[in-house]
């Protein structure tokens, strides 16, 4: 298997170029090279910036990374002097007719519209009128570029109208196509994919295909027209016949009709018929009506098995250069004998790899070869870990909102980076692992697997350190995840232990960012929760814990904890479960933290407070000998009491607590172990 798909040597620890530090910048900063039209409300750039080709489509590829394009987006490329596209490629977009005007003015050779359901059928006009440099055209799914109104065709005599045009892609399922009207005025087309369409009972054009080398009919259902239309077009490379669903892949008669395709296709060199019947059973079983050097064949090998898929026996001495047997009937891909130099299959890691990379484009294939790959990596030694990482990064990236997908490659990826290459892991690949896992669970926020898959994987790195470029979006996942107090399972208790770890060791700015997004709040909540079914467990440590963390010379988390009945919690914790150390001692950390801030003092100079801190004093807890303990008295006896009483009580805890040996604790609380089985 090439190296060039290998992750780890394509991703080392040198700094990024600073082109693409620039551009990142500016992808993140719009303002930095734009303006807001006062007129339109829309951006444009501005007055002195223009921007050459290569910027311009590294940028808009850049943008949709972390953002949608919409017409907003769009409107930057409406003057033609200070930019440049000849490439468009959209996917997951927002743009609308108008927006995708502004970009077809460029008169591209390559447009690519995936998963762009804001655009209607005007903007097939668009392109049609704009197409004569277009030589790459793909409609993708949840694209209604294309009408069902086959009437509205017939009364122009075109579908698209791009005389250049070279390679042309429909993937939209359901579609009836109507080829005659389709293809009349495309002569030149080498490549023709319609993956998913319908044939609508039409009569497939011939004449007009004589260049075409590469056809893909995945998950076509066939009719017997569309057999006797691909033998006829012997200029044929690549063939793709494969189906996503088996109940469409069989054939009556597969060997005979496998076996009239490849004799009828003498240039062909890549087959894929996974999802089909068309391998056959793998018996020896000689096809009919074959001509006789094909008898001779197997006669002359004196009935030895020189092919295990009978509809290729034509191919044993050629064999093809790629074969697809994914999810074939029969088991075809774990057969021995197969004339092709490389097959996709789920026999081995080589073939599951080469199938993630072919089936790249189909959720429905890519979803299954997912979850074979991962069962792999669960329970064997794999030999392609780097070629493994690169697809299963690449499937996330390319289908955010396939919820299979995003579990399937999650649970992958925590094996990944947890195994036996988890050292080759450079610093830039490992933001591209933790930003692919941040999108997927920010998609499918709802989703218990997937929150959970994402969270587990997580814990491999060093957290804060390796998340601190993602802080802001960590944090607000992860506190989604413990949001729900009534739900007290997997996700909740990890959720929480990872914000205790992101509230330890960074500085104020982001704890100040914790608690403007109501960490402060949440942990509250599931105090309540637990005091409420009088339960101690460790997410009530930990929420205490991340409370003493947050806090931590951050008065506004302090005001934060008193003023959502914090001190309520902490009486009610003391009752409830007075002989826990642990809870003990990260509360009484909390109170020291917010006995720190001068103006909160008074709300703690109180004598029910103070007397249950005496109480404390002569117990066997060790609670309030911790640092925060002393801290908290120390703190309360130099600010001036209202009452002397007060003053005086608050004195006679300090010298108890005198009295009492001391020790330090450490910086953190240990996170409890929440990963056991």
């Amino acid at each position: 298997m090439s190296d060039t798909k290998d992750v780890f040597n394509m991703f080392d620890n040198t700094p990024d170029t600073l082109y693409d530090q620039s551009l990142n910048y500016i992808v993140k900063n719009l303002h930095a090279m734009t303006t807001l039209d006062p007129s339109s409300r829309w951006r444009k750039l501005k007055d002195d910036v223009a921007l050459p080709t290569e910027l311009c489509e590294t940028f808009l590829h850049r943008y949709q990374k972390t953002q949608r394009v919409n017409d907003n987006i769009a409107n930057l490329f409406r003057d033609k002097d200070a930019t440049r596209l000849k490439i468009i490629r959209l996917r997951n977009s927002r743009v609308t007719d108008e927006g995708l005007r502004f970009l077809m003015e460029h008169k591209p050779e390559v447009l690519e519209l995936n998963q762009c359901e804001y655009l209607s059928q005007a903007s097939l006009d668009t392109i049609n009128n704009n197409s004569e440099n277009l030589h790459s055209l793909k409609f993708g799914p949840i694209t209604y570029v294309l009408s069902q109104d086959e009437n509205l065709y017939r009364a122009r005599g075109y579908v698209i109208n791009a005389p250049n045009l070279r390679s042309l892609t429909i993937q939209r399922r359901g579609l009836a196509i109507f080829p005659t009207l389709l293809l009349r005025p495309l002569p030149n087309l080498v490549h023709l994919d319609l993956s998913e369409c319908m044939s609508a009972g039409s009569v497939w054009a011939l004449s007009e295909l004589k260049n075409l080398r590469s056809l893909v009919l995945h998950s076509v259902q066939w009719s017997k027209d569309v057999v006797e239309w691909i033998v006829c077009i012997t200029s044929l490379r690549h063939l793709d016949v494969s189906q996503a669903n088996e109940r469409y892949g069989k054939f009556y008669n597969p060997n005979e009709v496998l076996a009239q395709i490849v004799t009828s296709l003498p240039n062909l060199e890549s087959l894929d018929i996974s999802g089909t019947n068309l391998a056959g059973t793998g018996a020896s079983v000689l096809p009919v009506d074959l001509p006789d050097d094909e008898s001779s064949l197997i006669e002359r090998n004196e009935n030895k098995i020189l092919c295990d898929i009978p509809g290729l026996v034509s191919r044993v001495d050629n064999p093809l250069e790629f074969l697809g047997l994914y999810g074939t009937h029969h088991g075809a891909c774990k057969r021995h004998d197969i004339p092709a130099k490389q097959i996709t299959g789920d026999a081995n890691e080589k073939q599951i790899i080469l199938a993630t990379q072919a089936y790249m484009d189909r959720p429905a294939m890519l979803t299954r070869v997912l979850n074979d790959l991962y069962y792999l990596f669960r329970y064997e030694n794999n030999g392609y870990v780097g070629h493994a990482l690169a697809t299963v990064l690449e499937a996330m990236e390319k289908h955010p909102t396939e919820k299979h997908i995003q579990i399937s490659g999650s649970a992958t990826l925590f094996y990944i980076v947890k195994g036996k290459e988890k050292d080759r892991i450079s610093i830039k690949l490992k933001k591209k692992i933790i930003s692919a896992l941040l999108d997927a669970m920010e998609a499918h926020l709802g989703d218990d697997t997937m929150m959970r898959n994402g969270c587990l994987t997580l814990c491999q790195f060093k957290i804060p350190q390796d998340v601190l470029f993602e802080y802001d979006r960590v944090v607000l996942i992860l506190l989604t995840g413990v949001s729900d107090v009534n739900q007290e399972g997997f996700v909740q208790r990890i959720a929480i232990y990872l914000l205790n770890s992101l509230a330890c060791q960074v500085d104020g700015s982001q704890k100040q960012f914790l608690g403007n997004h109501g960490a402060i709040l949440k942990m509250l909540n599931l105090i309540a929760d637990r005091l409420e079914r009088q339960v101690c467990d460790d997410v009530l440590e930990v929420a205490w814990s991340t409370m003493w963390n947050v806090t931590d010379e951050t008065p506004d988390n302090c005001r934060r904890f008193l003023e959502n009945r914090g001190m309520e919690f902490f009486l009610g914790c003391l009752k409830n479960f007075p002989n826990k150390d642990e809870l003990l001692r990260n509360m009484m950390g909390l109170l020291g933290n917010v006995a720190e801030v001068a103006e909160l003092r008074p709300q703690l100079m109180d004598k029910t407070f103070l007397t249950v801190f005496n109480d404390l004093l002569d117990s066997s807890s060790d609670g309030i000998e911790s640092e925060g303990g002393i801290c908290l008295l120390q703190r309360l006896l130099a600010h001036p009491a209202p009452y002397p009483a007060i003053k005086q009580l608050a004195r006679t805890v300090i010298d108890n607590c005198a009295a009492h040996a001391r020790r330090d604790p450490e910086p953190c609380p240990p996170p409890p172990a929440l990963l056991a089985d």
